[in-house]
Formats: C-alpha cells, sequence, structure tokens
C-alpha cells in the first residue's frame, strides 16, 4: 500500500570510503535534526576499502523543505566524501514494460502489481509484436506495439524514449524484450533498466536454449536479472536463482522450470530496485535487507 502523508518515509543511499566515525556522524545529522531513524543497515568492503550505507527516516519529522533538507546533507557528505542519493516513499515510481511474445514474466509482473505487492504505477506496456496485447488489457493498461526491423530499430526506439518520456518512467523493465537496446539507451538510462534472462552452463544463446540443455544433460537451470549496460547480459547482477534437474525431464519441461525460476527472479530484482535496497558500486551491486 502507499504510505499516507504521516508514515512517509526518506530513504538515503550512501556509499563513501570506509573510515572511523562515519555511523556516528551519519546518524549524528539526523539525530541533530530531530529525525526519527526507522532503519539503518550498512556494509564495509573490506576488500575495496569501501563503505555503503541505507538510512531511512520518517519524514512526519521534517522541519524544512525537502531541498533544503538535500542541501544540507550534500554540505555535510563533502568532508565524508558521500556519493548519495535520496528517495522518498510517497513519490511512486512509474514503471514501463518491455515484451515481446513471451508471456510468463509480464503476467507474473502484473498479477504483482494488482495485489499491491510491488508499490509503482505501471502506465504503459510497450512491444514490438502485438501477441500480449490482451494481456495488457486484461489488466487496464495502455499497450503500444512498436514493430522493429535492422531497418527501422533506431527509429523505433526513439518512439519508446519518446513514450517514456511522455509518461515520465523511472524504471524499465525488460520483461523478455528480445531486442537488444543500443548503447546510447543504456547509457541514458544507466541504473534504471532491469533485464532477465535464463543462465545455463555451459551457457546456450540463440534459439531452443532447452533443447540443447537437455542434449547437453544440465543438472541445474536458473535466472539472472541484472541492469542492462552496454555489454550484453554483464550489468550488475541484481538477483539469481538455481533449480536442481534430473536426466527424467523433457525439453518441455525443462523450459516450464525455466520460466518459473525467471518469474521469481525478475520479481525480486524489481521489487529491491523499487524499496530503494539497491546500491550499485562499479559492476557490482549491494543489496540491502528487504
Amino acid at each position: 500500500m502507499s504510505p499516507t502523508p504521516n508514515t512517509a518515509t526518506a530513504i538515503f543511499l550512501i556509499q563513501c570510503p570506509d573510515q572511523r566515525g562515519l555511523v556516528a556522524s551519519i546518524s549524528g545529522f539526523f539525530f541533530q535534526r530531530q529525525f526519527n531513524i526507522l532503519s539503518c543497515q550498512q556494509y564495509s568492503d573490506l576488500l575495496t576499502g569501501n563503505y555503503f550505507m541505507r538510512i531511512e527516516v520518517a519524514l512526519a519529522d521534517l522541519r524544512t523543505s525537502r531541498k533544503q533538507l538535500e542541501t544540507d546533507f550534500e554540505g555535510f557528505g563533502q568532508n565524508l566524501k558521500l556519493s548519495w542519493s535520496v528517495h522518498y516513499t510517497d513519490e511512486k515510481q512509474r514503471v514501463a514494460v518491455l515484451v515481446s511474445k513471451t508471456s510468463h514474466c509480464l503476467y507474473d509482473l502484473m498479477l504483482r502489481w494488482k495485489e499491491d505487492e510491488l508499490d509503482c504505477d505501471i502506465p504503459l506496456i510497450i512491444s514490438n509484436h502485438p501477441d500480449l496485447e490482451a494481456v495488457a488489457n486484461q489488466f487496464k493498461v495502455p499497450f503500444h506495439c512498436l514493430p522493429v526491423t535492422a531497418a527501422t530499430k533506431p527509429e523505433q526506439e526513439q518512439q519508446i524514449r519518446r513514450l517514456l518520456e511522455t509518461h515520465h518512467v523511472d524504471l524499465v523493465v525488460l520483461a523478455r524484450y528480445m531486442q537488444v537496446l543500443s548503447p546510447e539507451f543504456v547509457r541514458d538510462w544507466n541504473g534504471r533498466v532491469i533485464n532477465i534472462h535464463h543462465a545455463f552452463l555451459p551457457a546456450f544463446q540463440g534459439a531452443n536454449p532447452y533443447q540443447r540443455a537437455y542434449e547437453r544433460g544440465v543438472k541445474m537451470i536458473g535466472a539472472t536479472a541484472h541492469y542492462a549496460t552496454e555489454d550484453l547480459d554483464e550489468g550488475p547482477i541484481i538477483e539469481q536463482d538455481v533449480q536442481r534437474v534430473m536426466h527424467e525431464e523433457t525439453p518441455a519441461e525443462l523450459k516450464q522450470i525455466g520460466r518459473d525460476v525467471e518469474r521469481i527472479v525478475l520479481s525480486r530484482a524489481v521489487q529491491a530496485h523499487l524499496e530503494r535496497r539497491i546500491i550499485v558500486s562499479g559492476r557490482r551491486t549491494i543489496i540491502f535487507r528487504g
């Protein structure tokens, strides 16, 4: 459920060089301004010497404007070399879902959204095929079909950009969208595009991966959700899961198992992003507890 004005909070995501006194200094900033700290999670990476914090405070205690709070925190953080962002829980994020022909991830996201498991607005669904329009209609979400060929790809991507801008979209979810986004697009949307794909060892690219997995006798099927980057399928990993399989499973059964894992992994990744529990540090992600 969406927070009321009295229950809304501000979530600060912070990273900086590790140093003594960080917890006392940062919590002291909020204590001096009479904020109630509702949650504080931290992690020190001893290998890199970096420090990460997620701190949530009650906005009911805010005695200035939000802009003034941010200005004050910026000044406070300069000596500590803080890199930070702040997010307000009463500002609901707007999510666009991009799909092709496969429906399982889309259905799962829409059902979780309708059941208030995902706290966001979904103002539109975009596809390069018309196949899933009925799913969009079922959930009363506008559906935009933008067919694409190699020759029309730049133009189609510009259409996507215009739709995202028109609908003030904050996050793009690639729910089995079988098109590669341009480097320019993922740079402009850095940290705001989540992709899902199956994960096999060895990797099976292209068509019929489950048939080839069956032929190789794979013993587990997995899925990976990550932020999209210019390096295909190599962006910072948000969520992963696996399920063991046996030789008895047919290719069709392996495919169904893979779909189930993909649903769970994608929804967990989207939820972690919406709950502001992720800090990206280079090619890694720091995921705080839900």
